[in-house]
Parts: C-alpha cells; structure tokens; sequence
C-alpha cells in the first residue's frame, strides 16, 4: 500500500471551507455572468486614474519581485497616519494579515472571542490553527461590547475580534466607546480592530490614531480593498505599538505583497481627492439602496460602510428565497449566514447602473413570495 502524506492531526480534523463564495464561482454554475455585482463590498467606482496610471507604469517591470520590506507604502503610510513606519505592516490584504496574527497567538485550544455572525474569514484562521472560538450575539444589530468583555475576562481570552463599521451589519459604535472597551481588556488579550471600513464612516465612529498607539494590546487592520478601489490588488495593513507590529515580520510573506499592488496603494494613498470622491458616491448610493428598500417594504438599517443591510421582515428564509430569486435574475447580493442576521440581506454600494437593475428585479423577486 503507497505510503500517504503526513498532514497534521489538526488539519485531517478540519472541514474543507470557504468562508465567502465567490461569484465567478456562481457565475460558472449559472452559465452567465451577473447584471449587477452587489455581493462583495468592493468599490465598483474603481481607483483613480493616477492610480490605474501608476500600475501601467510598473507593468514593464513586473518581472521583478515586489520590495519584501515594502519599504515606500510603510513610509507613506505612516506619514498619512502620524506615526513612525516601524508601526506598520503591510499585508495581503486584511484576510492575510488576520492569518498571520492567528499563527503569532493561537495555539490548540486557544481561546479566542468574536460576536456571532462576525466576519467568518478571521474564525477560519483561528480554527486552522486550533483555536476554541467562543461567541457573544449581536444586541439590536450591533457588536455587543459589554458582552464581548465579559467573554474576554470568563475565558481568559488571547484574542477578542472587533469590527468597528461592522460587516455584515453595517452599524458602528462610537470612537470613545471603542476606546474605552479597549482599555477594559486585559493586558494580556489582544484586540483585533479590523477598520476595513473605517473610509466610509461617519465623524466620530473611528477613534484617533494617538488614542490607541500605546497600547501593546491593540492592533488596527485597514485596507485598500475598499475605498480605495483595489480589492483585486489585496493589499492591507495594520498598525501599532511598534514592539507588537514587529512579531508579523517573523511569520510573514515578505513577497507576499506585488509589486504592482505596492505601486498601486502608494498611489492611491497620494490620491485623497479621489477617495473623497468616492466617499461622497458611496454616500449617495447608500441612500439610493436605502430608498429602494422603503419603497419595497424593506426596513434599510443605518451604515456606516460601502454597503446596506436591509431587514426583509420575516426570518432567514425569507431572505434567503430574496436573495435565490435576486441571484436567479442576474444580481449578485450576499446575506448575513447566523441567525438573526440572517433576516437580512446585503447590498454593495455601486454605479448607478447597476443600482437600477436592483431596483427593477427586487420588486419581480418579491412578487413571487407573496
């Protein structure tokens, strides 16, 4: 008998998953590709022209590998964010990064505490290095802060996950209210605050860059994934106090960034007259997305990100059936996956265009549930 590869214990133990179908995926089962691309929160206003500029510049040189140190980004980085380049990572996106602060902390049987329903790529993580997750329920659609906390100090967490705008809600919490829930936490647990979509929030929901910069225990993820246009790139970041942000270069990729991707970032970095633009059609489409929901019965819940969830009034079948029917008609949504989020379903922010064939297909969908 052939001898077979020897795979740990823990990764024989582990379900095959993916954390998020794609939609190439669906396209490739439905035979077609979407009308409308609403599903995946990237920015389908795309980068700035210096941006796609920057990139066919660096084209001829993509034969060479990306700097490992990513030496420029870090620098421009910690010039825009106040703080030294000693501070920041930069990663493959906030997903890569999440793995890599999983692989720093988490061992077989760490505890680790997320909000049920939470961003579901950071439990992968966790459990492919054999982490117990221990979850906390929403409270009124929003991360429970006071639940989280007494999580962390029953468990004696090592990790508590915070998304501050939340995905998949949308909701948000105030800058002093993060604040002070950091400061709460043992010294001992760390907080993930992932802000990947910290661009498109309101004044006063992202706390200060000096708030937090002290404090061994808080590291922030951001990306440019969003806002910025480039989710095709996968670049992120994450910043801290410089001792912690350190331990990512012992595990980390050094050319797991591109060189194109590198070129990109720093130029959409220099570009804030583009995100800005962005952010004000981020805004306007919230509110188209919004409008179309009240006008077909929907209940929009407020966002502070580049998408909105809207409360289909019943349970998650409902939602799922809106969603079925909406995806059957060429329009690609996703929707919250634990109840009862799960009564909602989810809506990126997007060109006009592709806003109205939502707005002319949910009523058709909704026709047939009646």
């Amino acid at each position: 008998m052939p001898a077979f590869p020897r795979f740990t214990a823990l990764a024989e133990s582990l379900p095959p998953t993916v954390p998020f179908v794609g939609p190439e995926t669906q396209e490739r089962a439905r035979g077609e590709v979407f009308d409308a691309r609403l599903g995946a929160n990237e920015s389908g206003f795309g980068p700035s022209p210096s941006v796609i500029a920057a990139i066919a510049r660096e084209v001829p040189l993509s034969w060479r590998y990306g700097d490992p140190e990513n030496h420029d980004l870090r620098t421009a980085l910690g010039a825009h964010l106040g703080i030294a380049p000693e501070c920041v990572v930069v990663g493959e996106g906030i997903d890569g990064l999440l793995g890599l602060l999983a692989r720093l902390i988490v061992e077989p049987g760490t505890p680790v505490v997320t909000s049920l329903g939470a961003y579901p790529t950071f439990n992968f993580h966790v459990a492919g290095f054999g982490g117990r997750l221990v979850t906390v329920p929403y409270r009124d659609d929003r991360e429970d802060l006071e639940g989280l906390l007494d999580a962390v100090r029953r468990e004696n967490a090592a990790i508590v996950y915070l998304s501050n705008p939340d995905n998949p809600m949308g909701t948000w919490h105030p800058a002093d209210d993060i604040v002070a829930f950091a400061k709460a936490l043992p010294e001992t647990t760390m907080l993930v605050l992932d802000e990947a979509y910290g661009e498109t929030a309101p004044a006063g929901a992202i706390p200060a860059i000096d708030a937090l910069s002290s404090m061994p225990n808080v590291l922030r993820f951001r990306t440019f994934s969003k806002a910025y246009g480039l989710a095709g790139q996968r670049v992120g970041y994450v910043f801290g106090e410089a001792e912690t942000v350190s331990r990512f270069h012992r595990v980390r990729n050094h050319f797991g960034v591109n060189r194109l991707g590198q070129a990109a970032s720093l130029a959409a970095l220099e570009d804030q007259a583009w995100l800005q633009s962005v952010i004000a059609r981020v805004a306007a489409a919230r509110d188209r997305i919004a409008d179309i929901a009240r006008a077909n019965g929907l209940a929009p819940i407020a966002s502070a990100t580049n998408f909105v969830t809207m409360d289909c009034g019943a349970d998650g079948a409902r939602a799922k059936a809106i969603l079925d029917g909406l995806v059957n008609r060429g329009v690609f949504i996703r929707m919250p996956g634990v109840a009862p989020l799960n009564r909602c379903i989810r809506i990126s922010a997007a060109p006009e265009p592709e806003l109205t064939v939502f707005e002319e297909r949910l009523p058709e969908v909704l026709a047939t549930l009646k």
